[in-house]
């Protein structure tokens, strides 16, 4: 996935983004790039070898294969994506975070149960935040505006459907 982020002149390729746990399970997957279901299991499976074992003050980037991981730690929470060889680390790092404060702003202080129970809503922060892995706003107003529209499309929607039909 090519992620343009934020200036003119960076070109950056996020191939997958996971959200995972401290106790490895993975909550969030997205991934950019056509992969197998055998080979997805193969990589996340890798990544939480890799990650959980990994010392506290260590760097957030790693080589594995051929990408370049960059995840970072929030809580109990892994933000992780992986990059091609040419792509730039501390832009993928920002894109994470972004990410956790675009999450952060909508559920207020973001934990493991908002993703569990309200996943469909970390989905869409992500897609209204990344597009086919190139970044598509960096504005966390605007992102926010547009989930405060879905919310208020989804309230209507079910307040209709919830009146009965004559």
């Amino acid at each position: 996935m090519r992620t343009l982020c934020g200036s003119s002149a960076a070109n950056q390729q996020l191939e997958r983004s996971w959200v995972r746990l401290r106790q490895g399970k993975l909550r969030l997957q997205k991934w950019f790039v056509p992969v197998s279901e055998r080979e997805k299991k193969k990589v996340v499976s890798d990544m939480m070898m890799l990650l959980l074992f990994r010392q506290p003050r260590t760097c957030n980037f790693l080589q594995w294969k051929d990408l370049k991981i960059v995840y970072k730690r929030y809580a109990s929470l892994y933000f992780c994506a992986g990059l091609e060889d040419q792509d730039n680390e501390l832009l993928a790092l920002e894109v994470l975070h972004r990410y956790v404060e675009l999450l952060d702003k909508y559920f207020g202080n973001v934990c493991e149960l908002d993703i569990i129970f309200n996943f469909e809503k970390a989905y869409f922060i992500l897609d209204e935040f990344l597009m086919g892995g190139e970044v598509l706003e960096t504005s966390k107003f605007a992102v926010n505006v547009s989930m405060e529209q879905a919310d208020t499309l989804q309230e209507t929607v079910e307040e209709y459907m919830s009146k009965p039909a004559y």
